[in-house]
């Protein structure tokens, strides 16, 4: 069902992140709300869409997390992008003819539909925000590549430690955090998915991490006690992510 209560809150994650790419006005941030007006509530687990579907909309995560996965013909799964508040989840200049790939919701989320025809309109016409959408699409090329990065090269422990402080900067820039917290509420299996490793790797490496004191992780609630540390552990540089948050806070 769509819905369109409360616009300007559901909005906030995707102007925050924005802001970082370009200075945007007072009026480029209503012109973004009425973007994301078409709305829904999704639970966790669902398909937003499906593979080899036919898209007819740009998504938007506005809260919650989703991701983006691939199923091998017998069953095999793996989720090759998550995506936060505030994201994408399709280039915003073009519309594939057909999907090679599955989105679907890794919590409930908020969720909003962008018409191809208005988002194209819009940079037309508005080249604060044509230059935002640009930098949001190198941001998420350079978070595609450093996963290939970790896949290819990095230790199962330098993996997770590497995506832990991605997501503390990606979601303080959207405004997510407590300092050195956030929700974390991906289960080890859909790490185990996202980085092609066994729920025993997964496991040994949560622990290593905690034994070494750099994360706790209680109640869906991840911490970081040592930030500093599991930069270093993991070779996590957040300048890929092209932003202005400074990367030692």
């Amino acid at each position: 069902m769509t819905f369109s209560l409360n616009k300007p809150v559901w909005a906030r994650p995707f102007i925050k992140k924005l802001r970082h790419g370009a200075p945007l006005t007072e009026g480029d941030v209503q012109i973004l709300i009425e973007l994301a007006r078409r709305t829904q509530r999704l639970e966790a687990g669902k398909d937003i869409v499906t593979e080899s579907g036919q898209p007819r909309s740009i998504i938007l995560i506005l809260d919650g997390w989703a991701c983006r996965y691939k199923i091998l013909p017998d069953g095999r799964r793996m989720n090759t992008s998550v995506f936060l508040a505030g994201d994408l989840c399709e280039p915003f200049g073009v519309l594939p003819r057909f999907l090679d790939h599955g989105l679907a919701s890794l919590t409930p989320i908020v969720f909003a539909r962008i018409l191809l025809s208005e988002i194209k309109a819009l940079v037309r016409e508005n080249p604060r925000i044509e230059e935002a959408l640009w930098w949001d699409l190198l941001a998420t090329n350079a978070i595609e590549r450093e996963h290939m990065v970790s896949l290819g090269r990095r230790l199962a422990v330098e993996r997770l430690g590497h995506v832990f402080c991605e997501f503390h900067l990606r979601l303080q820039m959207v405004g997510r955090t407590d300092g050195s917290s956030y929700d974390m509420p991906l289960t080890q299996s859909t790490l185990s998915d996202l980085f092609g490793l066994s729920l025993v790797q997964a496991n040994r490496s949560v622990q290593e991490l905690r034994q070494r004191g750099l994360i706790s992780l209680r109640k869906r609630r991840l911490t970081i006690h040592d930030l500093e540390g599991l930069r270093e552990l993991s070779s996590f540089d957040g300048t890929y992510l092209q932003t202005a948050v400074p990367n030692s806070t």
